[in-house]
């Protein structure tokens, strides 16, 4: 076994105190440029704020540019509903125009029935021609009415039936009607108006 001297093992122990000052040292080094860097970022965002203010202004700029889609798509869809409403009210508006007309134009015809029989240069025989016009206006236009009831408790809320001689023309406020829907028209209309299929004419508005 070898002996270690005195002066050897001083030299040893002084050897062994420097390799480790050393490694400190250099760990010592690290942490320092390690923190050094982490406040010269922190400086250098405080004294250039530019970076987090793009990053702010990209943020609201992604949020007004997400707002704008919203109020495009609410604006949209507020127009489209607009537009309905508006071709809702005309077709409303066909409708009670026409039933209107309709009713003046009855009214009309029998005023100037009236006038015939209370003409007193017209014959008797004319007369009880024209007092029966009057009650077949009265009746036509009668089962007129009863028919468009009719036709709305069947769902049909807008309608109008208008007459020319034997023709009969329906009018439905609807864009299409399937063909079960026709059959309960031309039902309505062949009962009501004493009429055959081939004369009741439907289209829809």
């Amino acid at each position: 076994m070898k002996i270690i001297k005195k002066n050897e093992l001083t030299i040893l122990v002084i050897a062994l105190m420097l390799v480790t000052a050393g490694y400190l040292d250099y760990i010592g080094k690290n942490k320092t440029e390690q923190v050094s860097s982490e406040i010269i970022n922190q400086e250098e965002l405080a004294s250039n704020p530019s970076t987090e203010e793009e990053i702010a202004k990209i943020g609201d700029a992604k949020l007004v540019s997400d707002n704008q889609e919203q109020t495009q798509e609410v604006f949209i869809e507020e127009e489209n509903n607009d537009e309905q409403k508006k071709d809702e009210k005309e077709d409303d508006g066909y409708f009670v125009s026409a039933k209107l007309d309709r009713t003046n134009m009855y009214s009309q015809v029998i005023e100037n029935y009236q006038k015939i029989i209370e003409n007193p240069n017209v014959s008797e025989d004319q007369k009880a021609i024209t007092t029966q016009e009057i009650a077949r206006v009265n009746k036509e236009q009668n089962s007129v009415m009863i028919s468009e009831n009719l036709l709305l408790a069947k769902g049909f809320d807008k309608c109008i039936i208008f007459i020319n001689d034997k023709s009969i023309s329906v009018i439905i406020g609807k864009q299409d009607l399937s063909q079960e829907e026709i059959a309960q028209i031309q039902n309505i209309i062949s009962r009501e108006l004493e009429a055959s299929a081939d004369n009741i004419h439907i289209s829809v508005k």
